[in-house]
C-alpha cells in the first residue's frame, strides 16, 4: 500500500466508522476515492487529518470538510443510486466526487472559477462521468439540471438557503450545517407537499459557505 492509501484506511477507520458511519456504500466511496487528488501539491501531506483543509488559491478561503463530518452528511442524505444529487460549495471536488460513487447524477457549484476547473480535472483523472461542476454563486445553486433528490451543502449557512430548497423535488432533502443559531448544528431540511420541515441531526461546526453568511449588522 502506499503512504497514501495506509492513510486514508487510517482516515475511513478511525475518524468516519468511529462517528458511527455505517453505510458500507460511503465507506467504500472514501477508501476508493483519492483525497490527496483534491488537494494543492504543497499540502497534500494534509489530506487525511481530522480538519477542515483549506483548498484556497484566491483571496476566498475554501475548504474540504472534515472526513467524519463529510461521511455523516453523506449518510444523513440517504443517496439512493438512481438519485440526482447537487453538492454546492464543492471546492475542488471531493465531497462532489464521493457523491457520484453513490447517485446517479451530480451536479456542483463552486464559487472560486478556478478551483472549479481544479474539480473538473479531478473528475476526468478519476474517470468520473457523471460528475459535472459549475463556476456560481453558492446562494443560487444550479437550476439547470433542478429538481434534485438530495442537495448537499459543502460547510456551513448562516441563512436560509432559500433559492436552494426551491431546486429540490417532492420529497427531496437538503444537508449541510446550519449556523444561524449557536451551537451550529448539521441539519435537515425535506420537501413535503410544498412545504419544508427541518430537523437537528447533530452537533457539527464547518466553514460557512461564501454567499450564504449573515448579512453584517450596521453599527454605528
Amino acid at each position: 500500500m502506499s503512504g497514501f492509501s495506509t492513510a486514508r484506511q487510517k482516515m475511513v477507520d478511525g475518524q468516519v466508522r468511529t462517528s458511527d458511519v455505517t453505510d458500507r456504500r460511503i465507506l467504500d466511496a472514501m477508501l476508493t476515492v483519492p483525497r490527496e487528488a483534491f488537494v494543492p501539491a504543497d499540502r497534500q501531506a494534509l489530506a487525511y487529518l481530522d480538519l477542515d483543509l483549506d483548498v484556497s488559491e484566491g483571496a476566498a478561503k475554501r475548504f474540504l470538510i472534515k472526513p467524519a463530518l463529510t461521511g455523516k452528511l453523506l449518510q444523513a442524505a440517504e443517496i439512493g443510486e438512481d438519485d440526482a444529487v447537487l453538492v454546492v460549495g464543492c471546492a475542488t471536488g471531493y465531497l462532489a466526487a464521493l457523491t457520484a460513487k453513490l447517485a446517479r447524477q451530480v451536479a456542483a457549484t463552486e464559487c472560486d472559477s478556478a478551483l472549479a476547473a481544479k474539480a473538473r480535472d479531478a473528475f476526468t483523472a478519476l474517470g468520473l462521468a457523471n460528475v459535472t461542476c459549475r463556476a456560481a454563486a453558492c446562494s443560487e445553486g444550479e437550476p439547470s439540471t433542478a429538481p434534485y433528490d438530495v442537495i448537499v451543502l459543502n460547510g456551513a449557512a448562516e441563512v436560509m438557503p432559500e433559492a436552494l430548497l426551491g431546486q429540490l423535488k417532492e420529497g427531496g432533502r437538503l444537508v449541510g450545517v446550519s449556523a444561524e443559531s449557536r451551537p451550529p448544528r448539521a441539519m435537515i431540511m425535506t420537501r413535503t407537499h410544498g412545504e419544508f420541515g427541518h430537523r437537528a441531526l447533530f452537533d457539527a461546526a464547518a466553514p460557512v459557505l461564501p454567499g450564504l453568511e449573515r448579512a453584517a449588522a450596521f453599527v454605528f
